[in-house]
């Protein structure tokens, strides 16, 4: 009996560690699948909303691109107060004299914070306020968000920067990558209901005005690898936390069936 007891329980921990086999294919597939059906669709016509920033923190080729993107064109006015340069290169595999050349800005050193190089008093002169550090502001907003503001810009010239932002209504940012993008006017239809300051005005089409340096499938790309960059930054450990993560289940699920078992074979003459 007590063979054919321990027999028995050999083999629903056999099962047990099936399942969590399973369990864990199960996720891995599934955060897979997420980030490609992320990517689909996010071309909508005019439903803006619906664009999808579809970015993979785990494409290294990605973040590095995305980071090259920050400095060129961001990096002057918003600053990344909780990333270091040293982390950034490490992190992203960028070689140290790809750093120093082509990513520090004079007189940093990598164990520097990102910070912005715009003096502040100009900042609020020109913007009327310090432009956001933009840490956390994937987490804080959304991979999406930020995606659709990048490509929301167009032509309004009621505003002070003669644009304005379908995802942040009357943003303060001029249209800093209208030279990659191009210029557009975004033609309204008053009726229906619209978010994010658009109240009851859908955007019928796109007018392009002037033509930009990089194709929509070239901008899409370089917005989207911005994103990446930003969803890095906001959370430099989350690969690895993830991928950690995992194995934290699948032990928590092992041991749960040896805790099972041995719960059976202690309690089982109890009756």
């Amino acid at each position: 009996m007590r063979v054919r007891s321990m027999n028995t329980g050999f083999f629903r921990m056999g099962i047990a560690l099936l399942a969590a086999c399973a369990f864990v294919g199960a996720a891995v597939a599934a955060e897979g699948a997420a980030v490609e059906t992320a990517g689909e669709g996010h071309e909508s016509g005019v439903d803006w909303q619906a664009w999808k920033a579809g970015n993979d923190v785990r494409s290294t080729a990605s973040l590095q691109r995305g980071a090259a993107n920050y400095v060129n064109y961001c990096s002057g006015c918003h600053s990344l107060k909780y990333v270091r340069w040293s982390r950034l290169a490490t992190d992203l595999e960028i070689p140290d004299k790809v750093l120093r050349e082509q990513l520090l800005p004079p007189g940093a050193k990598s164990a520097d914070y990102i910070v912005a190089s715009f003096p502040r008093a100009d900042a609020e002169n020109w913007f009327g306020k310090l432009p956001p550090d933009l840490s956390l502001v994937a987490r804080s907003r959304g991979t999406n968000w930020v995606y659709r503001f990048l490509k929301g810009f167009y032509v309004d010239p009621s505003k002070p920067t003669g644009t304005n932002n379908l995802a942040l209504d009357g943003a303060s940012m001029p249209a800093v990558l209208s030279d990659l993008e191009g210029v557009k006017a975004a033609v309204f239809a008053e009726e229906g209901s619209g978010e994010s300051g658009h109240a009851g005005r859908h955007v019928e089409r796109f007018e392009v005005l002037s033509q930009g340096r990089l194709s929509p499938a070239e901008y899409d790309t370089f917005v989207r690898d911005i994103v990446n960059f930003l969803d890095y930054a906001s959370d430099p450990s989350q690969v690895q936390r993830r991928a950690i993560g995992i194995w934290v289940v699948l032990f928590l699920l092992v041991f749960t069936a040896f805790a099972w078992m041995l719960k059976t074979e202690y309690w089982k003459d109890v009756h």
